[in-house]
């Protein structure tokens, strides 16, 4: 098996990188991220799913790097919202954020666009849950693909303070606490993300040995 594979994780996302690197940490891989890189666009993401679009920018940068590259593309189904946030989680609310706004402002942003959309629905109607799709692929194609899911509800204000994004408001009901309110580890245990990158780490194992 190869123990000098790269492996550019496609997101610019820190919070994204850490954890996908955290569970393939100790896999015979280097883990880059796309500020290891210089001199690359982003695509243009017109997927319609989670699925497409993290195809769309595994290929794109395994074609753009020549690299082996893994892209997740992942978010919030509100079922009161018919499914939004959905792929336009991370930037739902751009029309209220400035170009080029820092993470903890767009996130706090969204946070506050979805509590406004859902002020006034009983909790019982706050359902929702948190999707993950990853795909690997190089200059060729797709190699790999995996998902990940996980249910919760949405609170009526910020609870916690580790994780990103929606996790302050995401309560899960049989762990009793937000997905901002888990340590680091067990986070990755049970989330949508941890869930896929598991999934994912088991299928490159494979993919690593048939490789050479």
């Amino acid at each position: 098996m190869t123990t000098d594979r790269k492996i550019v994780v496609a997101s610019s996302n820190p919070g994204k990188v850490r954890e996908i690197r955290a569970v393939l940490g100790d896999m015979p891989v280097e883990v880059l991220s796309l500020a290891d890189l210089e001199g690359i666009e982003e695509p243009v993401e017109d997927g319609e799913t989670f699925a497409e679009n993290a195809r769309l920018k595994a290929c794109y940068y395994g074609r753009a790097t020549g690299l082996w590259c893994v892209a997740e593309d992942s978010g919030l189904a509100v079922d009161a919202l018919g499914g939004e946030p959905g792929i336009h989680s991370a930037r739902y609310a751009a029309d209220v954020c400035e170009p080029g706004a820092c993470r903890d402002i767009i996130d706090t942003a969204n946070n506050a666009k979805l509590l406004a959309e859902l002020e006034g629905v009983a909790d019982e109607r706050r359902t929702a849950r948190f999707i993950c799709h990853l795909a690997l692929a190089d200059s060729q194609g797709v190699l790999l693909e995996t998902h990940g899911v996980i249910e919760g509800r949405i609170g009526r204000s910020p609870v916690g303070e580790n994780g990103f994004g929606y996790d302050p408001l995401f309560y899960v009901p049989k762990l009793g606490c937000t997905t901002a309110q888990l340590s680091p580890e067990r986070k990755n245990e049970v989330s949508h993300r941890g869930q896929a990158v598991r999934a994912f780490r088991l299928k490159l194992g494979d993919l690593l040995g048939r490789a050479g």
